[in-house]
């Protein structure tokens, strides 16, 4: 079985050869992104790990956009859509807004959550399973609606 690295390496080699400089220099700054990691922990990062560092970039890029956008910088913004295009290739398919919301009510009554107090075991339980399959900021909105209600 191939690791998310393998996979970010060979990714890499085909974009080379299409000559895909977006796709490639995406590629190249997520290796780097995982490398960095890896030097600062003095670990290697398995595959869980790798889709952690991953969904940060993924968020970074985001907020990236949303600033941009707010300082009238769209070709800033472009680059970092394409950039965010590249990262969800390697992420795991995303959950539908109905997945997101089974899970958070489903969370939700295992934690026995009852105010916005609970908020973080619920926020603890879903993590693990959505990491890099939802966005948790609205994944946070959707617990503190349903908790408030």
């Amino acid at each position: 079985m191939t690791t998310m690295r393998d996979r970010l390496k060979d990714e890499m080699k085909l974009a080379m050869k299409a000559r895909e400089k977006v796709r490639l220099g995406a590629i190249r700054l997520m290796l780097a992104a995982i490398k960095q990691k890896e030097v600062d922990e003095r670990i290697v990062l398995d595959d869980q790990q790798v889709i952690a560092v991953l969904d940060k970039m993924l968020k970074q890029r985001r907020e990236s956009i949303k600033q941009y956008r707010d300082a009238s910088r769209e070709d800033l913004a472009e680059v970092e859509e394409a950039e965010v295009l590249v990262i969800q290739d390697f992420l795991p398919q995303a959950l539908t807004e109905e997945e997101i919301n089974d899970m958070v009510m489903s969370a939700i009554a295992d934690c026995s959550a009852s105010s916005i107090k609970d908020m973080g075991k619920v926020m603890a339980a879903l993590k693990p399973a959505m990491q890099g399959r939802a966005d948790m900021a609205v994944v946070s909105t959707q617990i503190k609606a349903m908790l408030a209600a």
